[in-house]
């Protein structure tokens, strides 16, 4: 009789680490553009001497930079046309690290070639899709009546009382 290994061999444990693994990848996926010209910049600061402390601080410098600009972007733009283009400038790198995880989830268990190229592909588009979704469907509330400086309150005031 064979004899079952304990631990995370199969079963719902296995389960339940695909769904961590999958979830952390849909939540991360709209940082992708970020982290590409963090490391983009870390790695061109170092070629050109500045050290490791020094590529770390440019690399951080510009992952944040860069994902201050897209936030600013999108709360300034109301133009569905213009936030549907910054997502899909966020959704394009995205996409590529959905595909790259899926094809190594892929290589780990399918044998066939094809069969790994088709499922990095359909992670590809559900990762994409998913960081294109988050950027490019999210409206802030609406602030309703403002005042001569632009400042708005989401209460309304209460009515005057009325004399009898």
């Amino acid at each position: 009789m064979a004899q079952k290994w304990p631990g995370f061999c199969g079963g719902r444990h296995a389960s339940a680490l695909r769904h961590i693994f999958w979830s952390a990848t849909f939540a991360l996926a709209v940082h992708a553009l970020p982290v590409l010209v963090a490391v983009t910049a870390g790695v061109a600061a170092y070629d050109s001497g500045a050290g490791e402390i020094g590529a770390f601080l440019v690399g951080l410098i510009a992952g944040a930079l860069t994902l201050a600009a897209s936030q600013i972007a999108v709360a300034a733009f109301r133009s569905p046309v213009i936030r549907t283009a910054i997502a899909l400038v966020f959704a394009a790198p995205a996409a590529m690290a959905g595909y790259h995880a899926a094809l190594g989830l892929a290589q780990l268990g399918v044998p066939a070639e094809p069969w790994q190229r088709a499922f990095a592909l359909v992670g590809a588009v559900a990762v994409g899709a998913t960081a294109w979704a988050r950027l490019a469907l999210w409206i802030p509330p609406d602030m309703g009546a403002t005042d001569a400086t632009g400042a708005g309150s989401r209460f309304r005031a209460a009515p005057a009382a009325k004399d009898s």
